[in-house]
């Protein structure tokens, strides 16, 4: 396996595994949570296909990656993933972030810019602001945050289950868009996850990114679905595609919020007429 080093914890180093495969334009995607770089697999092999370079890489704590007891934050995933840009010497590149790893995304913008980037295309997005406050008042309230992290705490396996039927709205999907076996596999991956990592970044999906949004000046997609339980639809990309100017706006009609395997074609078709 391919790693790239990010760091220590005492006396270990912190590693992210990847792949590399294809060539042309290189495009990197960022993963969702709890999953890795693999859940892209629909996505990954649409673009090779159609000629470019895709890197996937694990973040800290998932998939085969080191799974240290800290860093757990958009700033320090951002950092990881200006790592991986640097040691692959990426140029040119168009950065696709899912679900949390649009974070990354949108974060790694806000901080290092946009000139070794060429795109960006967020699927299913946390940004701008998830949190419901005084001056956020269409955001999630923050009482069932504290309930997903009582719930990891107390049975972080059976809570995987619960969170995996609504990320791909199984009650309405399974069987038609998306197998108990894809299911299966999401929870197997999910299980082998760091229990802190998974706990820790509850707390990340927090993070106020609306000043990272303002710094986006690069041709954006925002692709999202309607049917979405995970990250709903009007508190996250129907604000978003408002704050970036130089957008292209994708619903899919009945997608949940694993839309990359159940509506991939759609996806797949989206990213591609995009770039």
């Amino acid at each position: 396996m391919q790693y790239i080093e990010v760091g220590k914890e005492n006396s270990k180093k912190i590693k992210l595994h990847y792949e590399d495969h294809g060539s042309g334009d290189p495009v990197l995607l960022v993963h969702g949570w709890p999953l890795n770089g693999a859940s892209w697999e629909k996505q990954e092999l649409a673009l090779l296909n159609s000629g470019y370079r895709v890197i996937t890489y694990d973040r800290r704590g998932f998939g085969d990656s080191s799974q240290p007891l800290e860093g757990y934050d958009y700033d320090t995933f951002a950092a990881d993933l200006d790592k991986v840009i640097k040691t692959l010497e990426l140029e040119d590149v168009t950065l696709a972030g899912f679900s949390m790893g649009t974070g990354e995304v949108t974060r790694y913008i806000g901080t290092y810019g946009t000139d070794n980037i060429k795109k960006a295309c967020l699927l299913a997005s946390i940004p701008p602001f998830l949190l419901k406050t005084s001056d956020n008042p269409d955001g999630v309230d923050g009482e069932g945050f504290n309930q997903i992290k009582a719930a990891i705490k107390g049975d972080r396996l059976a809570f995987l289950a619960q969170f995996l039927n609504d990320f791909y709205n199984m009650d309405l999907l399974g069987g038609k868009l998306v197998s108990k076996e894809v299911f299966q596999n999401s929870w197997n991956v999910a299980s082998k996850a760091s229990p802190t990592g998974t706990y820790e970044c509850v707390d990340a999906w927090l993070t106020d990114f609306r000043k990272d949004v303002d710094a986006i000046d690069i041709p954006t997609l925002i692709l999202h679905g309607d049917a979405d339980r995970i990250l709903p639809i009007d508190a996250t990309a129907r604000k978003l595609k408002n704050l970036i100017k130089n957008n292209k706006y994708v619903e899919i009609e009945n997608g949940p919020h694993g839309l990359i395997w159940t509506h991939a074609e759609q996806v797949n078709q989206a990213i591609l007429d995009f770039l």
